[in-house]
């Protein structure tokens, strides 16, 4: 019996491009399908030539058309968009965004959790990269923003070495273990320094927002540099209504800074939900977090042990949440997802720290 046209493109509505997260259907990637007996041939348009991913719809389209009635032998190839079909692409996904604001192609709808430090050395890239890995267990479509842009390690961390797919003026960002990622650090040769002034950081950081297709998320996560200098001044222009964590290690000296952090936060419109502490234990000490919520008057949302494993599975590009949920130190990053969804829709806290009036 041959198997029938309809059915087999029923089954391909379940192979999913890995990147876009739609159906391969959906965004009219099925360029044929040609049926000979129990011979089936899908030709599949990819966004550009040459598309890393390739292998993942070789496999995808093999299982989902596996249990289809008369399927004896399935070949995939490939072809690539013509211009003309990349922008209806583009407009087809972009149709599908609420915009929060002109020129923001964020969705309204997805939140974004700022993760701040007032000084580098406390963590707030892995905890930020850890935390995201949290919110996906929990079932958040979430993307993750390398905003640290002389300090960028999450592709590193998430192990990505491959830079995003432009569509048109599209970017499309990679996505691994379920992230969506976008970095500054996908542009750069190397390990080159990022040598760029004020504006030209402002602008990278607002084209991260308005051209990359980050899709309809629940949760974004934006890996803050840490002070309080230009980039984090513009951050704060550009999502006003973020929601910030503040990073601090246990140590006096640590706590100080982070409270600069929180000021600018609030200063520039964006609402503190937490502190947390980072890199609890013998080493570090204990309490530095307790105090600095206290001085800012929100929660202590989490106390994250100094665990090695963390910086283990950081150096091997998997966070431990997903390397080894049931550690301990895992099941605290569950707990601060946890936890930060429950601040979800508050209003604002009292957090108002003076600045002293000169005469």
């Amino acid at each position: 019996m041959e198997p029938s046209r309809h059915e087999i493109m029923r089954a391909l509505e379940q192979v999913v491009d890995p990147e876009l997260r739609r159906p391969v259907t959906e965004l009219e990637m099925v360029r044929g399908v040609r049926i000979d007996g129990g011979d089936v041939t899908v030709t599949i348009a990819l966004t550009i030539a040459g598309c890393p991913l390739r292998d993942s719809f070789q496999q995808q389209v093999a299982d989902a058309l596996a249990p289809v009635a008369g399927v004896e032998r399935v070949t995939l190839e490939f072809d690539v968009m013509s211009p003309e079909e990349r922008t209806a692409l583009t407009t087809r996904l972009r149709g599908g965004v609420a915009a929060r604001s002109k020129g923001i192609s964020l969705d309204r709808r997805t939140r974004v959790i700022a993760v701040a430090s007032g000084k580098g050395g406390v963590g707030k890239s892995t905890l930020a990269v850890n935390l995201a890995a949290a919110f996906a267990q929990l079932g958040r479509e979430t993307g993750v923003l390398d905003a640290d842009v002389y300090g960028h390690s999450i592709p590193h961390i998430l192990g990505i070495d491959q830079r995003p797919v432009l569509v048109d003026r599209m970017i499309v960002p990679p996505v691994r273990h379920g992230l969506k990622l976008m970095s500054i650090g996908f542009f750069l040769d190397e390990n080159a320094p990022v040598m760029w002034r004020g504006p030209m950081l402002h602008r990278a950081l607002e084209q991260f927002l308005s051209d990359v297709h980050w899709g309809e998320l629940d949760t974004l996560v934006v890996d803050m540099p840490p002070g309080t200098g230009d980039v984090a001044i513009s951050l704060g222009q550009l999502l006003p209504s973020a929601d910030v964590l503040v990073v601090t290690t246990p140590q006096p000296a640590a706590k100080e800074v982070a409270s600069r952090a929180a000021v600018m936060a609030q200063k520039t419109g964006m609402r503190l939900i937490g502190v947390v502490e980072n890199m609890v234990g013998e080493t570090f000490g204990h309490g530095g977090g307790a105090a600095l919520a206290g001085e800012l008057g929100v929660p202590l949302l989490a106390e994250i042990p100094l665990d090695p494993l963390v910086r283990e599975q950081g150096d091997l590009g998997l966070p431990l949440v997903l390397a080894d949920p049931s550690a301990a130190t895992s099941r605290s990053f569950v707990a601060l997802a946890e936890a930060v969804e429950a601040t979800r829709g508050e209003a604002p806290g009292g957090f108002v720290k003076a600045l002293p009036v000169l005469s």
